[in-house]
């Protein structure tokens, strides 16, 4: 209860921040929509030449755009620590988050935080609605807890990943371009496995998780049943991949000896 108050508290002062430059923020918003109606218009201009990817339809794709899109959006809004390694080890700013009583990791994510980021949860949902409706899709009952699980799990995939990136820094403070790489090696979650080699498809389902994020779990609400194990196994790889990175970091922290020479 106590770190959830200080989340509540955090977020009501970033609302308030943000809602003094209202104009910042609905430019923010509006060039997101327009990052992700542009990878929308790619898959429409990539089926304007073919009716099947690999077995998948148009909009069995635009389905599993939309469901990435979810899990990328809380991921975006709550993990936000692309600049960790600059930041907080190289202008020593770790210093000060380890003055205080809360966990570090835990500071540093309500810091990083960018709520405005969650729109993306909208747009995810209503693409998704929308393939859903033209592939005639039904819900069952336990759908949508189904659903809040394997988003929760896809979340959880993204945050681990790029916490054991950033907690790197605590053996090598050098800047590198690991991160925006990462990012987009992300993307080529949001598409089926099968159109990759078997290398890239083992790569995206067991070094490097992605595929849990869009494609796996996307599949069981597709009625894909050939992919309903790795659909399954989301929330699995969530914990154990957020697990590593928790277990990472703490030991990145023991090994830290502050800013300076």
């Amino acid at each position: 209860m106590f770190y959830l108050s200080i989340f509540f508290q955090y977020a009501a002062q970033y609302l308030k921040t943000r809602m003094t430059y209202r104009g910042d923020l609905v430019v923010e918003i509006f060039s997101d929509l327009l990052f992700q109606a542009v990878n929308l218009i790619f898959i429409l201009v990539v089926f304007g030449h073919t009716a099947l990817l690999a077995g998948w339809s148009r909009e069995e794709i635009i389905f599993i755009y939309g469901f990435f899109l979810v899990p990328y959006a809380i991921f975006s809004a709550f993990f936000n620590i692309w600049d960790f390694n600059d930041r907080y080890i190289v202008k020593g700013e770790m210093d000060r988050v380890l003055t205080r009583p809360i966990h570090s990791l835990f500071q540093i994510i309500i810091e990083r935080m960018e709520l405005e980021s969650l729109f993306g949860v909208i747009t995810g949902l209503a693409i998704m609605f929308y393939a859903g409706s033209q592939l005639g899709l039904e819900l069952s009952w336990y759908d949508p807890f189904v659903f809040i699980l394997m988003v929760i799990g896809g979340a959880f995939i993204y945050a681990g990943i790029f916490i054991c990136l950033a907690s790197i820094s605590f053996w090598s403070d050098s800047k590198t371009d690991i991160m925006p790489m990462m990012y987009n090696i992300g993307n080529y979650g949001r598409y089926p496995v099968d159109i990759y080699n078997n290398v890239i498809r083992f790569v995206l389902t067991w070094i490097l998780p992605f595929a849990f994020v869009g494609v796996y779990p996307a599949a069981f609400f597709l009625g894909r049943t050939e992919w309903y194990t790795y659909a399954f196994l989301t929330p699995v790889m969530g914990v154990v991949f957020l697990s590593i990175a928790y277990f990472l970091w703490n030991a990145g922290v023991k090994r830290y000896r502050g800013a300076g020479n």
